[in-house]
């Protein structure tokens, strides 16, 4: 899945995706939203711009890091 800026990972990816797909993301992850996504049942739709809106993060510096941490893969 790979969109025209030749990122893996935008905003509207689900955060469950992510966690399922990438899993050397789950630092990242982590990170920002903290344990509570890997057992959450929002994260299956949740995507990483609502999950930045209720942590009040940049959801461009997530997609950033995730990004960086699955193309070194």
């Amino acid at each position: 899945m790979v969109n025209d800026s030749g990122l893996k990972i935008t905003k509207k990816t689900s955060i469950g995706e992510i966690i399922k797909q990438y899993p050397e993301a789950e630092p990242v992850i982590q990170k920002y939203f903290g344990r509570g996504c890997f057992t959450c049942p929002g994260s299956k739709t949740e995507d990483i711009a609502f999950g930045a809106l209720m942590h009040n993060i940049d959801p461009e510096q997530i997609i950033k890091e995730i990004n960086e941490v699955i193309t070194k893969k």
